[in-house]
């Protein structure tokens, strides 16, 4: 049961990182663009970036509960537990991620952040480094 409960915390936790990354990761984007920050510009920064909001986007267009939400409810449960019990990180990562309002506002909110995140990606677009080429290569 303990084991259970753990693994549901670090769950939550696991969750409200990818949300922090999802949000954060704008931000530092779009801060890095106005103060020359190279390393915003990451294609593998970037493309994960992108990749964790399209998934969110397409889950609640598509009505798809987060398996993450799922895993941790499932574990709450093996745990013997109401998804609003666990240790105090795990209550309080819980209480950060989850509100209650009807699901279309949640899917127009990730829609809208998609977008955004889509209009970031193409004003400031990811660089991958130039091939280097070695000196008796033909130029080609």
């Amino acid at each position: 049961m303990v084991l259970y409960r753990l693994l549901a915390d670090a769950v939550v936790v696991l969750h409200a990182a990818y949300v922090l990354f999802v949000i954060v990761g704008l931000l530092a984007v779009v801060a890095g663009a106005f103060l020359r920050w190279g390393w915003v510009r990451n294609p593998w920064f970037r493309w994960i970036h992108f990749l964790f909001i399209a998934v969110v986007v397409l889950e609640s267009v598509a009505g798809i509960e987060c398996p993450l939400t799922t895993w941790e409810d499932s574990l709450r449960r093996a745990a013997g537990e109401d998804v609003n019990q666990g240790t105090f990180i795990g209550r309080w990562a819980h209480e950060l991620l989850f509100y209650e309002a009807p699901d279309w506002v949640f899917t127009t909110i990730y829609c809208v952040f998609g977008a955004v995140v889509l209009a970031v990606m193409l004003l400031v677009p990811p660089r991958w480094p130039p091939l280097k080429r070695s000196a008796s290569a033909p130029p080609f």
